[in-house]
């Protein structure tokens, strides 16, 4: 065998085989790389129904049908034509706080991926030191120094790695699908509470007007009792009717009072600084599309993230399955000694390693089986979890269709109503001027008028706030034309 003379070439030759052994190495751990301990994912089934059982029959025209891709999330709330509600919806984008809280989730769940991902790398360090060195009965003292790189990569052989970047990836995706349900339901109940503030509005002027017609109703008993026309009973009868009606219209400005309150903390102002002055009610119900049962698994935010959680938790599956293989970590340093700085850089007094170590698990007791079973067991729950979330958003739909439906039935019924209460009150009133009845009727058939009013109010209230209900069932908005008629039913454009 021939000698190397030359000290500088054997070093040369040395690091060379270093280099072909340490690239040996990585071939080998990249190519083991590509396996994988976890299960593939499959998205879970969940039963959904052909269509909705609510949905309107063949030849109904209160609920138009439309192609799924004339779906949007946009700005649904502009279908109500209300400028108000389109400001305040604006703010709550930017302003309402449980939607900021979901942001800076979903920004957490990001950072979440990207430190996942980081390691896939090589980690790199650097290491110095500088010491003084001496001691007691030596006349001699010097400096030690020191300098160090040091590099460590755990190649991702079963999988670990992989399927914690993917569940990280899905936990984003539930953030983001959480994100969107929070903005959807803090829309939906900003919605809501100004339709309800804006009814609140209606009867209070509806029982503004009543009042003034019960204070002219108490003037004219009390003029009759004057004129020895009528009993005192009467004249009671009035005040108590008036004084109760007046306690109705405070009640209804403090509801209209803690309406305004809530829709200041929908938006992220203090109550104290915000107002919303009275305005008129546009009671106008938009049309609204319906899709098909399948497509709602796309539409609803709270599925896709109960969806994404399964991924989650099947990645998590693989996570713990991995434990049961060999780990394997490589390592590589490159460094320097000397007394003075400068012997650092020079080739006398540098240092390097490379290292390969490998570990195995050959008895826990059963711990690793227990975590793979564990996380099994989570999967499954996830499934149910989300099988539920799918059947309560079934739900959902099916009882706004039903209760839209049944508020359309009752729109003209409730319309009959309250004109034949009208009718009969006027009538009342000009038998009982006659002296042809008493007075208790007169009450009778002012209350019935006036219950008849305000449930005509309630029941639009009802219809926006269902159509309100309905959107968010479905998981957005589109666009639609706009019944301008309050009095029609939701009508095919």
């Amino acid at each position: 065998m021939k000698r190397i003379a030359n000290p500088a070439v054997r070093r040369d030759r040395c690091r060379t085989r270093a280099r072909g052994r340490w690239s040996t190495v990585a071939l080998g751990a990249g190519l083991l790389a590509g396996c994988a301990a976890g299960p593939p994912y499959e998205v879970p089934s969940a039963p959904t129904p052909a269509k909705f059982k609510e949905a309107p029959v063949a030849g109904d025209t209160w609920l138009p049908a439309a192609p799924a891709d004339a779906l949007d999330r946009g700005d649904w709330w502009t279908l109500f034509g209300d400028p108000d509600l389109d400001r305040l919806a604006a703010q709550v984008r930017v302003s309402n706080q449980n939607v900021a809280a979901a942001v800076a989730a979903y920004a957490q769940a990001q950072a979440l991926v990207r430190e996942q991902r980081a390691a896939f790398f090589p980690t790199l360090g650097l290491d110095a030191s500088a010491r003084r060195l001496g001691g007691r009965g030596n006349t001699t003292t010097g400096n030690a120094y020191q300098m160090s790189l040091a590099a460590a990569w755990e190649p991702d052989l079963w999988g670990r790695l992989r399927s914690s970047v993917e569940a990280a990836n899905a936990g984003a995706a539930a953030s983001q699908a959480d994100l969107a349900s929070a903005r959807l339901s803090a829309q939906g109940e900003l919605a809501i509470d100004y339709f309800s503030l804006r009814e609140a509005d209606a009867e209070i002027g509806l029982l503004r007007a009543t009042v003034e017609g019960y204070e002219r109703s108490l003037q004219i008993t009390q003029n009759r009792y004057a004129a020895g026309v009528i009993a005192k009973t009467d004249v009671l009868q009035a005040q108590t009717q008036l004084a109760n009606t007046r306690a109705d219209l405070a009640a209804l400005q403090g509801q209209r009072a803690r309406l305004e309150h809530a829709i200041a903390v929908l938006i992220g102002k203090a109550p104290g600084d915000f107002a919303l002055a009275p305005a008129p009610w546009a009671e106008a119900v938009p049309s609204i599309p319906l899709i098909m049962p399948s497509l709602l698994l796309q539409r609803r935010p709270d599925i896709a993230a109960a969806e994404r959680d399964v991924a989650a938790a099947n990645a998590q599956i693989g996570i713990q399955r991995s434990a049961y293989f060999p780990s394997l970590s490589l390592s590589g340093a490159l460094g320097a000694a000397g007394a003075s700085v400068t012997e650092l850089f020079s080739a006398s007094g540098a240092l390097w390693s490379l290292g390969v170590s490998a570990g195995q698990v050959l008895f826990d007791a059963g711990a690793i089986s227990a975590r793979v079973s564990g996380a099994e067991a989570a999967r499954d729950a996830a499934v149910a979890r989300y099988r539920q979330t799918v059947l309560t958003a079934f739900q959902a739909v099916e009882d706004q269709l039903a209760t839209i439906r049944v508020l359309v039935e009752q729109d003209a019924l409730r319309r009959e109503a309250s004109s034949a209460a009208d009718a009969t009150e006027a009538q009342i009133m000009n038998r009982y001027r006659a002296g042809q009845l008493s007075y208790t009727e007169v009450v009778t058939a002012q209350v019935s008028a006036l219950n008849a009013r305000r449930a005509l109010l309630q029941l639009a209230l009802a219809r926006q706030s269902s159509a309100v209900s309905l959107i968010q069932a479905l998981g957005g908005g589109w666009q639609a034309p706009i019944s301008s008629d309050p009095s029609s039913s939701i009508e095919t454009p």
